[in-house]
């Protein structure tokens, strides 16, 4: 297909065709009302001068007669007002006038006629215009005008509309083209660089001309779709790699204490290995448990589960769940609530994720000096939206790593003798983009606070 029947077949050229129809047949209606108003109005007002003479002339023949009415035109003549008159007898013969003799269309019923007149000594063609009746006794007056200048002016407006509607249709005709062939330029960018993604190459982008337009915002939208693509991509790269390296070992291990516990003979050492085993697996399980309950998040399969909900009694519930297990591990939990915060969640994952918090802060928040663990949940409305915050009195995150936690399976070396999987937070940060909200780590001065901000619901929902 040849570059200009793609344009000629472009949905945008059509669209420009069908207006530039109806612009065409607009302008020639708004071209054709200015002829009107303009050469129409002239022809008219002489019209109706003539009109309005010829029956002057006729009220002073009854009045004066032939004699009295003779006169009149004569008068009128040598006045010099540019109209001409004519009268004749029944017999033909002129009684008055300024034109030599009756046109010879001037017969019958009264009308008007157009007729050939000589005008100066160059003896000039022109065009007079004029209506004839007739009198009683069988007299014919005539008046009319010389109309040569008025007929060359409407031609020359009608000249004028035409080529003016031509013009029109010729600009639009060009400009169609043009912005067919610029509109099919970048629709042509953007179906390359979708082709090359097809082919594997994730990191292309749909041109954007920085025009701001409907494909400049078409343009951005598929490009932040794609770098969504391309970070979920990378992180199944990153997880199926941290997978098979996080999950080998353990099940190394857990080989070969099998192997060891079958190769001796002694119960006891058998089962310490099972229970060993069982106590792995549970630990295997609870990180692909995780794994799936982040995809499904990221996913957005639980988004239909969302329902209006109580933040604040979520966060009283947790915090009176974990309040036991924080001081028998020698901390202490202090959760300060406000009132009630109206959100739409989903019960279950908003808990679990203030759970991870909570149980985050508890192994890792223990205060250098007393090696013990003040924890404080807080919830309060700020600016419509929902603010809920965990924070530890422990050595915090250096702020260069915070948003590296975030990703799976990453866990500082600070934090490599606890036990855990790396997929707490992450799990956070799913659950909370879930929501439409957003997960903040910041300085406690000393220790990390995690703050969790929800879009309130309105008032009466």
């Amino acid at each position: 297909m040849t570059p200009n029947s793609k344009i000629f077949r472009s949905s945008t050229f059509r669209l420009v065709a069908v207006y530039l129809v109806f612009f065409a047949v607009s302008v020639g209606a708004i071209l054709a009302y200015v002829f009107w108003n303009t050469a129409g109005l002239i022809e008219r007002q002489t019209d109706e001068t003539i009109r309005a003479e010829v029956q002057g002339l006729s009220d002073q023949y009854r009045i004066l007669g032939l004699a009295g009415v003779a006169d009149v035109i004569n008068r009128r003549v040598e006045e010099g007002a540019g109209t001409l008159y004519m009268m004749v007898s029944p017999a033909g013969e002129r009684i008055a006038g300024n034109l030599d003799s009756l046109p010879t269309n001037a017969q019958g019923e009264p009308a008007w006629i157009d007729f050939p007149i000589t005008v100066g000594k160059g003896a000039t063609r022109h065009t007079g215009r004029a209506y004839y009746a007739t009198l009683s006794g069988g007299f014919t007056l005539l008046v009319g005008r010389d109309v040569q200048e008025q007929r060359q002016f409407r031609d020359t407006i009608q000249r004028a509309v035409l080529w003016s509607l031509l013009l029109a249709v010729i600009l639009g005709f060009g400009g169609g083209l043009l912005v067919s062939r610029n509109f099919l330029r970048r629709i042509d960018g953007i179906t390359g660089a979708s082709r090359t993604i097809m082919e594997g190459d994730l990191t292309q982008r749909m041109p954007v001309s920085g025009s701001g337009d409907e494909l400049d915002r078409l343009a951005t939208s598929l490009n932040e779709m794609l770098s969504q693509i391309e970070r979920l991509m990378a992180g199944m790269k990153e997880v199926s790699s941290n997978v098979a390296h996080d999950l080998k070992t353990p099940l190394t291990r857990m080989r070969a204490r099998v192997e060891s516990a079958l190769r001796a003979d002694d119960p006891k050492e058998q089962r310490a290995a099972l229970e060993k085993t069982i106590e792995e697996s549970d630990h295997l399980l609870q990180t692909f448990n995780a794994l799936l309950s982040i995809a499904r998040a990221e996913a957005g399969n639980t988004r239909e589960g969302l329902m209006p909900a109580d933040a604040a009694d979520i966060v009283r519930d947790v915090a009176e769940l974990y309040e036991p297990i924080v001081e028998e591990a020698g901390g202490s939990l202090q959760a300060e609530v406000n009132g009630t915060l109206p959100v739409r969640a989903d019960r279950q994952l908003l808990a679990q994720a203030l759970s991870n918090l909570i149980d985050n802060a508890l192994k890792y928040g223990q205060s250098l000096a007393t090696d013990e663990a003040k924890l404080v949940v807080k919830a309060h409305a700020e600016q419509g939206k929902a603010v809920i915050s965990v924070s530890d009195t422990g050595v915090g995150i250096p702020a260069d790593q915070r948003s590296r936690v975030l990703e799976r399976f990453v866990r500082l070396d600070e934090s490599r003798s606890k036990p855990g999987n790396g997929l707490g937070l992450s799990l956070v940060s799913s659950v909370i983009k879930l929501h439409g909200g957003t997960l903040t780590l910041g300085d406690a001065g000393p220790g990390l606070v995690a703050t969790l901000e929800l879009p309130l619901l309105p008032e009466g929902r």
